[in-house]
């Protein structure tokens, strides 16, 4: 029996939307930068082996595409990773993109630029044996599969589907495998083959940039009573790919403070998903959310405080430096050292597109908390701690006035600003007479309730309603001053005159 009761054949109709209509990536989600990164201290090569699979190949890709210094040592690397795997189609393309990348630094003809360049010529023999390969481990696996489902077999069956999965994900048919391994919802009959389940087909979700259906399958996964039959290591482990995938995917669609909460639930000894994210990843994601959207309180509660995300944050010490800058306002040296990293971030796929709104945000909320403890403050200091000229942080605060986030004025011809003086007087009475009318209403309502219980009265709906077959009172009985509740609500609103 399906561990997901009540569960329709996934061929029938699949929930929550239908896994065998074709998915085409979203080039939209992964945003790059208007430009091309030209400063940056990335090391490559370390940077590529925290990943495995097509997470390794796309992040080596999306490397050439942005950084012109490393376009031709990612497409290396990214060649000769394809080529240990049935990807034909992407060798081909990565193949391309490096002879077209050759071709813009030198006029040789290509076979000596091949030469000068260290790029080998296009395998047709391997790409040949190598579809012959796919083609028959396919055939394979599609008879194993067809006697397993004649034997009805549903271990077999399950495995089935996630082995034919496992290999069109190999050969980069995404569609089809994310079919595959949906199919196998089906054929559970355990917790952990629908939590594995939920995982592969989260993996291949976010390869397609199907942001929702990777939430949707994560809440499943949530739901299978899986922790309390494994152990507390399996338990951990399950739990932060799921909380590092929802992370990734909030981040992704803008919702930066639910991502940061998501981040900051993982744990370094139990992040083990290089076909996704590496521990670097979680770093940097978990803090630039945190800081973009937390207050001082819950920056020093949840990131400065936690003892599992500082583990990550050693990873990179230069996040953890800029927390702390941020968290002793000291913003000159925080947007410095934000600055000195942006151009690694435009490195990473997924963080490409929202850098500069968190950027912003981070900006936006120093300068808020800069200036919250005073009346006024001198622009031309103030432009001085955010290193900045007093003409661009005039803009800036006229910006954050506008939107509501700095209660203040600007004098230009002085250059100060100035908080609104409130007058509490006026505020405390007003919010005096506010509960008291509250407070008002609420005593009316209790002193009808109490003369309504003592008196016994039960209201029917209306003169249709009945009970025990005995129709109920119609208030249209009672001429205009005889209707018993009105009395009460009269004898209440005397009662509190």
């Amino acid at each position: 029996m399906s561990v997901f009761a009540g569960a329709a054949p996934m061929q029938d109709s699949a929930e929550p939307m239908q896994v065998d209509a074709y998915y085409e990536e979203n080039d939209n989600i992964h945003t790059t930068p208007g430009g091309t990164v030209e400063n940056t201290t990335l090391d490559l090569e370390s940077y590529a082996a925290s990943y495995s699979g097509l997470a390794k190949l796309h992040r080596l890709m999306h490397v050439a595409k942005c950084c012109p210094s490393y376009r031709l040592e990612a497409l290396r690397m990214a060649l000769s990773s394809v080529m240990l795997t049935f990807n034909t189609a992407m060798y081909q393309q990565i193949h391309k993109k490096l002879q077209e990348a050759v071709n813009n630094q030198t006029r040789l003809p290509d076979a000596v630029a091949g030469v000068a360049y260290n790029i080998p010529p296009l395998d047709t023999q391997w790409i040949e044996v190598t579809s012959k390969q796919a083609a028959l481990r396919l055939e394979k696996l599609d008879t194993d599969l067809k006697n397993y489902k004649s034997n009805s077999i549903k271990e077999c069956i399950r495995q089935g589907h996630d082995d034919l999965g496992d290999h069109y994900l190999e050969c980069g048919d995404l569609n089809n495998a994310l079919k595959c391994y949906s199919r196998a919802r089906d054929y559970c009959v355990s917790s952990m083959h629908c939590v594995n389940m939920c995982l592969n087909v989260i993996k291949v979700s976010i390869y397609l940039s199907n942001w929702s259906h990777v939430l949707s399958y994560i809440n499943k996964a949530e739901t299978v009573p899986y922790f309390a039959e494994q152990g507390k290591e399996i338990g951990l482990s399950i739990t932060t790919k799921l909380r590092v995938a929802a992370g990734l995917a909030d981040m992704v669609c803008g919702r930066y403070k639910a991502a940061a909460k998501q981040f900051l639930q993982a744990n370094l000894d139990h992040v083990d998903f290089p076909e996704l994210l590496s521990p670097n990843n979680v770093a940097s994601y978990g803090a630039l959310c945190a800081l973009a959207t937390f207050d001082r309180q819950e920056l020093q509660r949840l990131v400065i405080t936690n003892s599992s995300f500082k583990l990550f944050l050693e990873l990179e010490s230069s996040l953890r430096d800029i927390i702390l800058s941020f968290y002793e306002s000291k913003y000159a040296k925080c947007l410095k050292l934000l600055d000195d990293i942006k151009g690694n971030l435009f490195l990473d796929m997924y963080l490409a597109g929202h850098v500069d709104d968190l950027y912003n945000q981070i900006r936006s909320r120093a300068l808020c908390q800069y200036f919250s403890p005073y009346a006024s403050a001198d622009m031309y200091r103030m432009a001085a701690a955010f290193n900045t000229t007093v003409t661009a942080l005039e803009d800036e605060l006229m910006n954050l006035i506008q939107d509501g986030k700095i209660n203040a004025r600007i004098d230009s011809h002085s250059k100060v600003l100035y908080a609104k003086n409130v007058d509490q007087r006026s505020t405390t009475f007003g919010k005096s007479l506010e509960n008291g009318t509250d407070v008002h209403h609420r005593t009316r309502a209790l002193i009808l309730r109490a003369a309504v219980m003592r008196s016994r009265i039960k209201v029917m709906g209306s003169s249709t309603s009945s009970r025990d077959g005995v129709p109920g009172p119609d208030a249209s009985q009672f001429p205009l001053g005889d209707n018993p509740i009105s009395r009460l609500v009269q004898l209440a609103g005397s009662a509190t005159a």
